[in-house]
């Protein structure tokens, strides 16, 4: 769900505020910097042009509204943004049909494909650019496990979790194993845990030598460890495969690429590299419901002049991934807080169907 609405500023009174309202959502949905004649034929606030552009001579010293160039109209700022996104922001529910979309279509998704499936329909559904962080590698679920003897010292692990994706790393084997002892802590793991996430795996075996610790044996002592190595080595944050990113195309759609082209630009380069927005979108795990940073006043220079809308998905409960919207600041938040939180859930509901449940 959204995340809980910040207290209005008390400096700002309800007919600023009112104010402040309409101008962005006249911004928002043309482009164009609003007068005050447009305002008091649309808001109905029962007050003259004269008096609304007192109140936007006071909105305008405080920093939330500007004048482009010599234009009698005024925009909102990046401040004045943050305290409509977090004070008034009125989100519209998605219509029926398109969450109707939204559920058959990642419900029919195989899935090893529901990360993509979720990334095209975020950017078909916003017109903006959707982005996703894959979930994270210490909640996949085990499906198949072995243990190949490389050396006395050197093991390799071959790991199928339960989207199909195999992993394989060489980690340090423990004891000199024979083949026929890695085969069966193999099978034992395959037989009793199958289905359970590496983390609880690892828990799970540790709960039993601690069970059995008066009649273990060598044998598990050794799985003991050999569990503690399911979790793969981090990946380089610069690798494909973190995250993906559908719909850019959208983004340069919605630009003007005389005013917009270096700071895109800009934007594209952070996707290709990779660590910037990674880091954003880690720090999204441990936040609440729908997150919105507002270009580069949200810290994060490479936005610039573009928006980032998110909310994490969970597994059991757990947050293991986060997904998104990129776009201009001047983007439909109403509906695209909609959009991201709806598409959040329906993806961790069909997540949470494909697992197998714990044996």
């Amino acid at each position: 769900m959204p995340a809980p609405r910040k207290p209005a500023p008390e400096i700002l009174g309800e007919r600023a505020l009112s104010l402040l309202k309409g101008l962005v959502e006249h911004y928002v949905a043309d482009g164009r910097p609003v007068g005050s004649k447009t305002l008091a034929r649309d808001l109905g606030l029962g007050l003259s042009p004269a008096t609304l552009r007192n109140v936007m001579a006071d909105l305008e010293r405080l920093g939330l509204i500007a004048a482009p160039h010599t234009s009698a109209g005024r925009v909102p700022t990046a401040k004045g943004l943050r305290v409509f996104l977090d004070t008034l922001l009125h989100t519209r529910p998605i219509d029926h049909a398109a969450e109707g979309e939204l559920r058959d279509k990642l419900a029919g998704s195989e899935p090893g494909e529901l990360v993509e499936t979720a990334g095209r329909l975020l950017a078909d559904l916003s017109q903006q650019a959707g982005v996703v962080l894959l979930p994270r590698r210490d909640v996949a679920r085990l499906r198949h496990v072995d243990f190949v003897s490389l050396s006395e010292e050197r093991l390799l692990v071959i790991l199928v979790t339960d989207d199909g994706d195999v992993h394989n790393w060489v980690v340090r084997q423990p004891g000199n194993l024979s083949p026929a002892a890695l085969t069966q802590a193999a099978n034992y793991l395959n037989e009793h845990h199958a289905g359970r996430t590496l983390a609880q795996v690892r828990g799970a075996v540790l709960a039993e030598l601690q069970r059995a610790r008066a009649a273990v044996g060598e044998l598990m002592q050794a799985m003991t460890e050999l569990a503690e190595h399911l979790t793969p080595p981090p990946r380089d944050t610069t690798a494909a495969g973190d995250y993906l990113i559908r719909g850019e195309s959208n983004l340069l759609a919605s630009a003007d690429p005389a005013a917009d082209l270096g700071k895109l630009q800009a934007l594209f380069r952070a996707f290709g590299e990779k660590r910037e927005l990674l880091r954003l979108l880690d720090d999204c795990l441990h936040g609440q419901g729908v997150q919105i940073f507002l270009g580069a006043e949200s810290g994060y220079q490479f936005l610039g002049d573009f928006s980032l809308v998110t909310a994490p998905y969970e597994v059991d409960g757990q947050i293991v991934g986060v997904l998104g919207v990129i776009g201009p600041q001047r983007m439909p938040y109403q509906r695209v807080v909609s959009v991201v939180d709806v598409t959040a859930r329906l993806l961790g509901a069909a997540l949470n169907r494909r697992l197998p449940a714990p044996s």
